[in-house]
């Protein structure tokens, strides 16, 4: 098994990860890290901090040469950070020390590692984006679809009252709505540059350090925080944390379809795939069970993350470092999840018999709850419950539909009606019909 599950060559295609997964590699990190130190560059040459020609002589030469990982790994593993060797292999690089002397001018590797995490986070936050529209996009339709078919609700693995297939689709749906909506602000407030210097004082950058940071937010579509963020973490934790209330939203979606798949209830199909090696009968739930293991990560690295939060003085590096174990994984996972997601989204399909003998098969017991409020008009309420609990427990002792019992013993009651599936849906149908509406509004936006 390799060091983390989305490394692994034969384990590709079980956590699915797209274009994030290249977004947390070596050769992007430092592809994003020289992309800084070219764009600060620029922007010191448009201030005149650093001279013109040199700015133009960096900025290219960021965008042209190639550095070796695997080169850097030395340095790194006695400095305890990678810039100050891609620094030096950059400049060496170069090949023009007149001009190489001007790059990283007055910042602090902390400066570049961060700003270059957040261009791979936008990327990151991008793609996740696409792929929730496109889960949204199919709830809706199944939601839609589906508004009014009956299946029996479970609170605490039982039956409870009667719902509809389309109101648990919009349950699963729901959340992803507020995140997508959570994006706008998300990004002004955490996709941001990070230029302060060694200590956060921006004391080598100059008198137009807050001019240059504004500077470089703009040239590369970043926002600018207007301070030091070194050990203030928020950025970095908000991310995090919307990445991994993705993975919970679909980890909720992954256990409903576990439990319904499995052998007794089988209310949904989920299209496909899970084999067993020794049990040819079995269809295996593997996808829902990828975005429950991913979601349990995804949670348990967020705690870590948060205490990672806490940095000695103006820099601590075993609370980077940790972020540095934590962060990718959270990203990676939310990705893995959105794009199971996808897949498992477009291939589902409601077994309405299925869904129909759960709700007829356990004596009418399913409408107790509406029983005991229609008694409520003719009697007072606690009377009411004790009736239906005592005609509940007759009708299991004998084997008799709740439905028969009502006829018999409240003939003024309507015993059709009160135990239709169909008809004690409460807003499930409504429910399910507003969140197409609203998932549809967003995604053609």
């Amino acid at each position: 098994m390799a060091a983390s599950v989305f490394d692994g060559a034969h384990l590709a295609r079980l956590f699915p990860t797209a274009e994030v997964g290249r977004l947390f590699t070596d050769g992007a990190e430092l592809r994003a890290m020289l992309l800084t130190e070219g764009m600060l560059a620029k922007a010191q040459g448009e201030l005149g901090v650093i001279p013109k020609d040199s700015a133009g002589a960096i900025q290219r030469a960021a965008m042209e040469i190639h550095l070796d990982p695997g080169a850097l790994a030395q340095a790194t593993g006695a400095n305890g950070v990678s810039v100050p060797a891609l620094v030096e292999a950059f400049r060496t690089e170069m090949q023009a020390p007149e001009h190489a002397q001007y790059v990283h001018w007055g910042a602090t590797s902390q400066d570049i590692l961060d700003t270059g995490l957040m261009l791979r986070l936008r990327q990151a936050v991008s793609v996740v984006e696409r792929d929730l529209v496109q889960i949204l996009t199919a709830l809706a339709g199944l939601a839609e679809t589906h508004a009014d078919l009956p299946m029996a609700a479970r609170t605490y693995g039982q039956h409870a009252t009667p719902t509809s297939f389309g109101a648990l689709v919009a349950a699963w749906g729901e959340p992803l709505i507020n995140l997508l909506g959570e994006l706008p602000e998300l990004r002004r407030a955490c996709l941001v540059v990070s230029l302060s210097g060694a200590a956060g004082t921006s004391s080598a950058l100059g008198p137009k350090a807050a001019k240059t940071r504004a500077a470089l937010a703009r040239l590369l579509n970043l926002g600018d925080p207007g301070r030091n963020w070194h050990t203030d973490r928020t950025p970095v934790l908000r991310l995090a944390d919307w990445f991994t209330r993705i993975g919970l939203a679909l980890g909720k979606m992954g256990e409903d379809l576990t439990e319904l798949t499995q052998t007794g209830i089988g209310e949904i199909s989920l299209g496909g795939g899970g084999s067993s090696s020794t049990m040819p009968q079995k269809q295996n739930p593997v996808g829902p069970a990828v975005m429950v293991a991913l979601a349990r990560q995804g949670a348990g690295l967020l705690a870590v993350l948060h205490g990672a939060a806490m940095h000695r003085h103006q820099r601590d590096g075993a609370a980077w470092f940790t972020e540095w174990m934590c962060l990718p994984q959270i990203v990676l996972g939310a990705a893995a999840a959105a794009q199971t997601a996808v897949e498992l989204s477009e291939g589902l399909k409601p077994d309405a018999q299925a869904m129909a003998d759960a709700l007829t098969g356990g004596l009418d017991l399913i409408h107790a709850e509406t029983l005991s409020f229609a008694l409520a008009a003719l009697m007072p309420r606690p009377e009411a419950q004790a009736r239906t609990k005592a005609l509940c427990k007759k009708a299991a002792d004998t084997g008799t539909p709740l439905k028969q019992m009502i006829a018999r013993d409240w003939p003024q009651l309507d015993a059709e009606t009160l135990t239709d599936p169909a008809q004690q849906m409460g807003s499930a149908p409504e429910e399910a019909r507003a969140f197409a509406a609203r998932a549809r509004d967003l995604t053609l936006e």
